[in-house]
């Protein structure tokens, strides 16, 4: 007989707290409805989770793809400043996404020979005008580097005039 009464309850309530964890794995492997909602609940929540990060990533991306206000202000002033070049090199890349698109069978029956010809001088006159732009594009940044040069030469003979002479600025 060797066991005291408070080991003997101790036991009765392990035994009992695991029948009970027993007949409840039970009780809900026979309750189909209730299997099938909490299967649901986590197909929805695994889905709620992928849209949500999807939706964070494009946001995401959309963001970085924005120009900032300094960004486009150096755009306007470079369309202020050379408007022509600006329409060079955008019809160069209309032309050129244009030739990119792949041409429909109405097209290729209905103009043929013609459609060729006219591709291929639209791709030499894509390629003048993209040539064309970058040359324009090259020649203002080389005038703006060769302004900035001269007012920075200027400023600082200024300066120096300034420091040698004090009272002929005065």
């Amino acid at each position: 007989m060797g066991q005291s009464p408070s080991d003997i309850r101790a036991e009765i309530e392990e035994t009992r707290a695991r029948v009970g964890d027993e007949v409840d794995a039970l009780s809900y492997k026979t309750d189909v409805p209730a299997r099938v909602g909490d299967y649901v609940d986590d197909k929805k929540r695994a889905l709620k989770d992928k849209v949500t990060g999807a939706k964070d990533a494009i946001t995401g991306t959309a963001s970085d793809a924005v120009p900032s206000g300094r960004q486009i202000g150096k755009l306007r002033d470079t369309a202020e400043r050379n408007p022509l070049g600006l329409v060079v090199g955008g019809a160069a890349i209309g032309f050129l996404t244009g030739l990119l698109l792949p041409s429909t069978g109405v097209e290729d029956r209905q103009m043929g020979e013609i459609s060729d010809r006219v591709i291929d001088a639209a791709k030499d006159t894509a390629t003048d005008a993209l040539e064309s732009g970058k040359q324009v594009a090259v020649d203002a940044a080389a005038s703006a580097t060769e302004q900035g040069q001269e007012l920075a030469s200027s400023l600082q003979e200024r300066a120096q005039d300034s420091l040698s002479n004090p009272r002929s600025t005065a």
